[in-house]
């Protein structure tokens, strides 16, 4: 029993679970030591900083791969290399310009892996450290900590229903047509995901507990950050030719554009107040995360792809992505056993910590990925899902936002 109880435990993603649960414990007690990813590198301590990162994610590397069994030779080299292009892709999304435009770090550390993909070669020796999937989990455990319930009940929960609503209705419009339009169930499940709960967060979890495609995921992140863009600059503009006041627009804005960098710079567009609306909005379906990864993972247990049977309540939970459990637990300790300030604190840290995974795993997607492949002939059926996806989400937020933002709170208030 007790051999068999190890071996469970012996899989990647209850390592994963591991992993993130000692890099949270190390932030709560050791704050002090923990690395940040450099903004730029015009210092000696930015690079002392980079240095110190880099180490820190070799060592997490290391270690969960020794207990995984698996090979280590290479593994040095080959980080070191997929973590220089991803501070370079941190350098350049921290650029004022660059931020103008709403482009966020995840979406140059594509591009940059995208080019030497296409352009050059993946040399052997870059290979061993190519572990998109691993990062992804082991960020998304970590991003648990960020998400307080106390913080969002107290000045979201009127976001916390309309992403409630909104999430519900869009997440089965989305899969609805995209399977009408004869999308295969993961890419569909995917876009269902980035388009009605937060974007490139959803997408990279929903990924994670369907055991997804990683070309598939790095095509549906493109779309999200591709047409982020222009929403950025068009919902405000909406916003006020419908003469939205700041707080429905912030709300309508919240809950339509697919990244938190674009809705806080299209807020920005509106006022105070709107960007206030518009970021708790988004808040509260980042919160959402851990419950819709919960639910996909039931729905993909018992329909998924080629299932016969419904399975048992133990084959679920055998199915079930054990850092999704991760993720639930590390916001249910920082939001129910930390004190506040600590909670925060910590949060600030950890949040760092997964943007950095992030953009290493899809540094590793951008690697992986060949442009044949994500402009091909089959692709243009999810292209034209998600973009009639996100037009019919633009609607269903901007009336739940009038009636939640614009009806419901102001007769409260």
């Amino acid at each position: 029993m007790k051999k068999n109880l190890f071996s469970q435990l012996k899989t990647e993603d209850w390592v994963i679970v591991a992993a993130g649960a000692i890099i949270l414990t190390l932030s709560g007690l050791f704050p002090q030591y923990m690395p940040t990813m450099p903004k730029t590198l015009s210092t000696s301590e930015q690079w002392y900083q980079a240095g110190w990162m880099f180490i820190y994610l070799l060592m997490i590397t290391l270690l969960t791969n020794a207990a995984l069994g698996k090979k280590l030779r290479g593994t040095t080299l080959s980080l070191f290399v997929i973590f220089a292009l991803a501070l370079c892709a941190n350098v350049i999304s921290s650029d004022s310009f660059v931020k103008e435009l709403g482009l966020e770090t995840v979406f140059f550390s594509v591009i940059l892996g995208l080019f030497i993909s296409n352009v050059l070669r993946v040399p052997e020796w870059l290979k061993p450290a190519i572990q998109s999937e691993f990062y992804i989990k082991i960020g998304i455990v970590c991003l648990g900590s960020t998400i307080i319930f106390s913080e969002v009940m107290k000045s979201g929960v009127y976001g916390l229903v309309q992403s409630l609503v909104v999430v519900f209705l869009v997440w089965n419009f989305a899969f609805w047509i995209a399977k009408k339009m004869k999308v295969d169930s993961q890419m569909s499940t995917m876009l269902a995901s980035a388009v009605s709960i937060c974007g490139v967060s959803a997408a990279i979890a929903t990924c994670g507990v369907i055991k997804g495609d990683n070309k598939k995921l790095s095509y549906v992140i493109s779309l999200v950050l591709v047409c982020a863009i222009p929403m950025m600059y068009l919902m405000p503009w909406l916003s006020q030719v419908l003469g939205l006041n700041e707080e429905v627009a912030g709300a309508w804005i919240g809950g339509t554009i697919d990244t938190t960098g674009a809705v806080a710079a299209s807020g920005t567009m509106l006022g105070e107040v709107a960007t206030q609306t518009a970021i708790i909005v988004k808040s509260s379906q980042n919160v959402l995360l851990g419950v819709a990864a919960f639910a996909i993972s039931v729905m993909w247990s018992y329909k998924g792809e080629k299932r016969e049977e419904k399975p048992t309540l133990s084959v679920i939970w055998e199915r079930f992505p054990k850092f999704v459990v991760g993720f639930i637990l590390a916001s249910l300790v920082f939001s129910f056993l930390v004190d506040i300030d600590t909670a925060k604190s910590v949060g600030k840290l950890t949040k760092g910590m997964t943007n950095v995974l992030f953009g290493i795993a899809f540094v590793c997607i951008g690697l992986e990925t060949r442009f044949s492949e994500i402009f091909s002939k089959e692709n243009r059926r999810p292209l034209w899902a998600f973009l009639t996806a996100q037009g019919v989400n633009v609607i269903i937020t901007l009336i739940v936002s009038f009636m939640v933002f614009g009806m419901i709170k102001a007769y409260f208030s």
